[in-house]
């Protein structure tokens, strides 16, 4: 189907060149896989001419209809179809189509043969737009055979332009279309060719910053018009930078040379001599012992330093041996006169700014003593001396101690040089100087010159050394003006400048403090007795007697609070020969806040003595001291205190048969003064008893007759002090105990419990046991006897009954059977305390134990009830369980 208003023929729309000729060279173009194809659209789209350029394209040709005979081969183009509404799909077809309407033959469909010869026309079909569209290839790699794709620059470059308005030849590179090189044209290399990195390929002004190639180098200049010289030597340095190959002269500059040097040609890069003054200097261009030449003047490269040598060896450059640089005429016979004349400047300043700048605000800072002792009214003296680094000048200060007497001074020595050797004496103005200037003066005449004439030999001259940084150190005398300052030690600073410059690494600190004066002993007169000797005291170490201070720091730390007493406790015993006072006992306590001890006596029925306070609280002093004598007395320490010592309080002897739980605890925590609460030191006692340890383990199985491998404390005291035979103390037995004591049943008989909850109903009379039993005979619906023990509970609790509220927990707790069920008949007839006394449970408690102890002599508390022998004979003897 054709579209309507275009030509149906297959000819239609056919550009028709003309001529053999033009034939044949269309046909080759193809052959060579690029044509040029004028594409023109007449009708109604009125499109411009537009050539398409196609490359590496095989054309064959049907001999009918331009049927093309390779695999999946599209169907002829006809006219394209008007626009679908959906995208345009792309037509696989070629992007031309030749035709020859005189070779026309029967359809051939497995034939194809190469063009044949072209006939004086070919005709170029004309394609729509949407069909240009349609056949469009994706701009990705192997789709696209225009080289021109992603180009942007089309231009005609030229080489001709405007430098400072003047019309000139710019460019002599001739670039094609677009700024591309011509084919077979070479362009002269701008800049240096290094050999890339095995590390990274980085351009040269990355690799390249920083660096800078150094030669040494001089050059004749000619004189003219001048009779003393011909010409000068002139030296140079050339610095070439490698990241962009520019070039920078400079010439060092000379003490009234009367030249201008310093930068002789700026840096840029500098264009080689002609002919060849297109192209500039390299890194190859340069070399050892050549010349070079520069805008036209010759430098003769004689050395330059190690990296450049190092440099130029690594790109391939075999370097020349060094040349030797000629000295300049002039300036040696310049010099050779100024050493013996120096005109107008008899006093020359002597340029220190370079010190200056690099030392400014740089001190060092030595800690001195003078020692004026051996003088009279004398004395040690600390100074600090401060070394200025910026201009070789010192000044001293001192430190005065407070109530020195002394007049507090801001300096000792001002700042100025100080002179080793010291006073050097006084001297008239001029003489000590540098430089002596000779008594000759040109005169008075028509031409007159202004010149003095130093003295080379320098004979009348004075030297005078001054002290250097150099003469400073720790440990070393320096001479301040006549006075010995030994420097004893310094700052940090100080210690880090001489290690770093002379590497200096003792700074050994000498001590400035005096020795101290020898202590004189102080006597004060004995005691009178009147008052405390604290208080005596005081009387005697000022005018205004003072009152005595207490360590109030001790007594807030040790002073009691809440469960804390710090008191410690202990049951004694009188030791007497009176019958009388031998049963008596007694509690002695001692307050760690202030070191006083208190006794109190038990009192005992039928004793015939009154107990209660034995001695008030104060403190005690120890046995066998003069009570009159000038040092104060000694009081008992709390270390003296254990189970077992004997006591001497004011002339009583109490023997310490226990202590309470509170003061073996504290002396536990503080083995450090308690050396018998320390069990690994009592352990190392026991192990030296190891021979005798298969007696041991038998006598502990021995006094173990039930086998449960545990012993009441008695049997096991007894067994330990008859096998160490007096080596431990009765405070180290009870440590042994409580370490190894056994897990004990805390909870008490349920007789106790009993007993308990009959003082308590006594107390209140209360007798209403039977309705209690009534009110759970009507709650127990099954009438099974028991009932849930919180129903007990609950009833009692209804009933006002006069029990505590955990002691009767404690009691149905024990009536409880596994269903948590109580029998109420035989709870209640247990609590009924006129049918079911408990006579014998009345006084005994389940936390103490009142017995008769032959070593204690005293109903007291035993320290442990039971102990596991077996872990001490494994822990001392290595002893395993049999």
């Amino acid at each position: 189907m054709s579209r309507q208003g275009e030509p149906s023929d297959c000819t239609a729309g056919l550009t028709p060149v003309k001529g053999e000729e033009e034939g044949k060279r269309t046909v080759q173009e193809f052959s060579d896989c690029s044509a040029a194809l004028r594409l023109s659209q007449p009708g109604r789209w009125g499109a411009p001419e537009k050539r398409l350029t196609i490359r590496r394209v095989s054309c064959w040709l049907r001999e009918e209809d331009g049927q093309d005979s390779r695999p999946n081969s599209a169907p002829p183009l006809s006219p394209s179809p008007a626009p679908s509404p959906g995208p345009a799909r792309p037509l696989p077809l070629p992007l031309h189509r030749l035709r020859s309407p005189g070779n026309k033959r029967p359809n051939d469909l497995a034939r194809r043969r190469p063009l044949p010869a072209c006939p004086s026309t070919f005709y170029f079909q004309t394609l729509c737009p949407w069909t240009l569209r349609a056949m469009a290839l994706p701009l990705l790699p192997g789709n696209s055979f225009n080289r021109n794709v992603g180009k942007e620059k089309f231009h005609k470059s030229q080489h001709w332009g405007f430098c400072n308005n003047v019309r000139m030849l710019v460019s002599d590179e001739k670039p094609g279309i677009g700024g591309e090189p011509l084919f077979g044209q070479k362009l002269k290399p701008k800049y240096s060719m290094y050999p890339k990195g095995t590390e990274s390929d980085v351009p040269s002004w990355v690799a390249f910053d920083k660096q800078v190639l150094s030669f040494d180098a001089y050059m004749e200049d000619e004189v003219p018009d001048k009779s003393q010289e011909d010409y000068r030597i002139r030296y140079y340095k050339i610095y070439f930078y490698p990241e962009d190959d520019t070039i920078q002269v400079n010439e060092p500059e000379l003490k009234n040379s009367g030249l201008p040097q310093g930068t002789f040609i700026r840096r840029h890069r500098i264009c080689l001599p002609p002919p060849d003054d297109d192209q500039f200097y390299t890194v190859y261009h340069f070399n050892i012992n050549i010349d070079i030449v520069f805008y036209g003047r010759t430098f003769k490269i004689y050395d330059c330093d190690v990296f450049t040598k190092n440099f130029l060896r690594k790109i391939g450059v075999k370097l020349n041996p060094p040349g030797k640089c000629p000295e300049d005429p002039y300036m040696k016979a310049r010099k050779e006169k100024l050493e013996h004349v120096e005109p107008l400047r008899p006093y020359q300043y002597t340029d220190t700014l370079k010190q200056f700048l690099d030392h400014d605000r740089q001190i060092l800072r030595f800690f001195g003593l003078w020692d004026d002792t051996a003088s009279m009214f004398g004395d040690r003296r600390e100074l600090v001396l401060h070394y200025f680094l910026s201009d070789d000048t010192m000044e001293v200060k001192e430190l005065n101690p407070p109530n020195s007497g002394r007049d507090i001074s801001s300096l000792f020595i001002r700042r100025r040089k100080l002179p080793k050797y010291g006073p050097p004496g006084i001297y008239q103005p001029g003489q000590i100087t540098d430089q002596t200037v000779l008594n000759m003066y040109g005169g008075w005449s028509v031409k007159q010159v202004n010149g003095y004439l130093l003295d080379k030999y320098q004979l009348g001259k004075l030297d005078q050394e001054f002290y250097k940084d150099s003469d400073l150190a720790v440990g070393t005398t320096i001479n301040v003006w006549g006075r010995k300052v030994l420097l004893c030690n310094c700052d940090e600073f100080t210690k880090c400048y001489y290690k770093n410059k002379y590497g200096v690494e003792n700074f050994t600190p000498i001590s400035c403090k005096p020795p101290p004066p020898p202590k004189i002993e102080r006597k004060f007169p004995p005691y009178t007795g009147f008052g405390s000797e604290e208080d005596s005291l005081r009387s005697c170490i000022s005018l205004v007697p003072t009152p005595h201070r207490r360590d109030f720091r001790k007594f807030v730390e040790k002073d009691s609070y809440g469960y804390i007493s710090y008191a410690l406790r202990f049951f004694a015993k009188l030791i007497t020969h009176k019958c009388a006072d031998v049963d008596r006992m007694f509690v002695i306590s001692y307050f760690l806040s202030d070191n006083t001890m208190s006794v109190f006596e038990l009192t005992e029925r039928n004793s015939g003595t009154t107990g209660g306070k034995f001695l008030r609280r104060a403190r005690v002093k120890r046995p066998g001291q003069e009570v009159f004598k000038s040092e104060l007395s000694e009081y008992i320490q709390p270390e003296e205190l254990y189970v077992g010592a004997r006591v001497n309080v004011n002339g009583y002897i109490f023997h310490l048969l226990n202590a309470d739980e509170y003061t073996l605890n504290y002396m536990e925590k503080n083995l450090s003064r308690f050396p018998f609460s320390n069990i690994e030191l009592i352990l190392e006692k026991l192990k030296e008893e190891k021979p005798k340890s298969r007696e041991v383990k038998l006598a502990f199985t021995a006094a173990d007759s039930m086998g449960t491998k545990v012993l009441d404390y008695n049997a096991f005291r007894e067994i330990i002090m008859s096998i160490t035979v007096g080596k431990l103390t009765d405070h180290e037995v009870i440590t042994i105990a409580r370490y190894y004591r056994a897990l004990e049943d805390k909870d008490p008989h349920v007789n106790v419990l009993i007993t308990m909850a009959h003082e308590q109903l006594k107390k209140n009379a209360f007798e209403n046991f039977d309705r209690l039993i009534s009110t759970c005979e009507y709650e127990d619906r099954e009438k099974k006897k028991v009932l849930p023990s919180k129903d007990i509970r609950r009833l009692c609790k209804s009933s006002r009954l006069p029990v505590k509220e955990d002691l009767l927990a404690s009691l149905l707790s024990r009536f409880e059977d596994s269903e948590k069920q109580v029998n109420y008949d035989s709870f209640f007839f247990a609590l009924n305390w006129r049918i079911n006394p408990m006579t014998e449970w009345e006084t005994v408690l389940y936390n103490t134990e009142k017995i008769e102890d032959i070593w204690m002599g005293s109903p007291s508390p035993i320290p442990v009830r039971y102990i596991s022998y077996m872990r001490l004979l494994k822990d001392v003897f290595d002893l395993e369980e049999d």
